[in-house]
């Protein structure tokens, strides 16, 4: 096993918080393997690169060879998690919640060795815990305690219903803890509420108490947003390793290193040597290509990286991109700005009335695509490429305004 500093600076690498990091020392002083638990509500059938992030952690901690139990939330995924919304999510029927589940084992072995993976089902504890049992959890948590979770508190505040079931949720989240005896439990910094009632309901039970350790919410394509399907500004891994390529490629110099922090399996020093290579004048570009080819590897393999690639490639070619690619920024209202009115700002067309007209004679391409739909609206965060007629280019970054 490596040596704790070692150890800490994996742990820590990408984490927005860890309590507690001196707790967390002194088990790893102790020599064995940390039971580390994350759980996931089966609440849709695909993952995206957003929900990996936790998973990411996970494989970190058993390279560092400790215990990673992933939890699958069978039982309180038909409760709904109101998720910060301030709504009540609505609860899945136990035959959707089964059906995610088996895709979720199958997608996140492209991640953690299957080998060394417990999974576990909340069903298991939580079926033969009774209605009796369920009673006595409630009587745990006062409802002054539940109103801490903000977004229970906003809602109250605003005269929105809250579900009286919706406050056993943090209870069950806490209690899979207890039933499992986590020594480290991983959430998005949208579950501390319910990642610290893990932390005394072990308490009440006679357990030490786990470390919390919470992850960046993932932004998406647009890097403003957390990546979510319902926003369209995700990537999933079950997508085609060219549409993959694509996504990522369309992120921003920025946010890319964010993504390598999150999502790439590269050590701290690589990613350092990475930044300086930049630093020097290599081009982000091809940098971000590398990150491609490693996450379309891990979720499809290196053949598909590599046709991404050279599709990639022949797009980029076949129109003839000049090197010395004028690059501006455009700032943005939260809507992002029109393509039309984009290819105006960036000196490609004289009047957004030249723009539509190009568009219609096949003459505007974006990465190396065919521009058709000319009400194309650009989200803040975007990073393209924008070609007029043969010799006009122009890569442009729309930020917030």
């Amino acid at each position: 096993m490596a040596s704790i500093q070692e150890q800490l600076e994996l742990i820590r690498r990408g984490s927005e918080e860890i309590l507690l990091e001196s707790e967390l020392v002194e088990r790893l002083k102790l020599g064995r393997p940390l039971r580390v638990k994350a759980g996931f509500d089966p609440t849709a059938p695909d993952l995206h690169l957003g929900h990996t992030v936790l998973i990411n952690k996970l494989r970190h901690f058993q390279d560092l060879g400790h215990h990673v139990m992933f939890l699958i939330g069978d039982f309180t995924a038909m409760i709904g998690d109101p998720t910060g919304k301030n709504t009540t999510r609505p609860p899945l029927s136990r035959e959707q919640v089964l059906a995610n589940a088996e895709t979720y084992k199958a997608q996140v072995f492209k991640i953690l060795d299957p080998e060394r993976t417990e999974v576990c089902f909340n069903s298991t504890w939580f079926d033969g815990l009774g209605a009796a049992g369920m009673i006595r959890l409630a009587s745990r948590y006062t409802v002054a305690r539940m109103l801490e979770r903000d977004d229970f508190a906003k809602r109250y505040g605003n005269q929105q219903p809250i579900a009286v079931h919706e406050f056993l949720y943090p209870l069950c989240q806490g209690y899979d803890s207890v039933a499992i005896k986590s020594d480290v439990e991983l959430g998005g910094t949208d579950q501390k509420f319910n990642l610290l009632v893990g932390r005394e309901l072990q308490k009440q039970e006679g357990q030490t108490p786990q470390i919390v350790q919470m992850m960046p919410l993932l932004e998406g394509l647009d890097g403003v947003n957390k990546m979510s399907k319902s926003l369209g500004n995700y990537i999933g891994i079950t997508e085609s390793g060219r549409d993959m390529f694509g996504k990522l490629m369309s992120v921003s110099d920025e946010l890319m290193w964010r993504y390598y922090d999150l999502l790439s399996f590269r050590s701290n020093a690589e990613i350092a040597a990475l930044k300086q290579q930049v630093a020097e004048g290599r081009n982000p570009r091809d940098i971000k290509v590398e990150l491609a080819q490693e996450i379309i590897t891990r979720f499809h393999d290196r053949a598909a990286a590599e046709d991404a690639l050279a599709d990639f490639e022949a797009r980029f070619q076949r129109n003839a991109i000049p090197d010395d690619l004028p690059q501006l920024s455009l700032a943005a209202p939260a809507e992002g700005l029109p393509v039309l009115q984009v290819i105006k700002l960036a000196g490609l067309t004289a009047s957004t009335s030249e723009a539509i007209r190009m568009i219609g004679q096949g003459g505007v391409r974006i990465d190396g695509e065919k521009l058709e739909d000319r009400g194309l609206v650009l989200a803040v965060g975007a990073k393209v490429v924008l070609q007029v007629g043969k010799r006009k280019f122009a890569e442009v970054t729309i930020t917030a305004a």
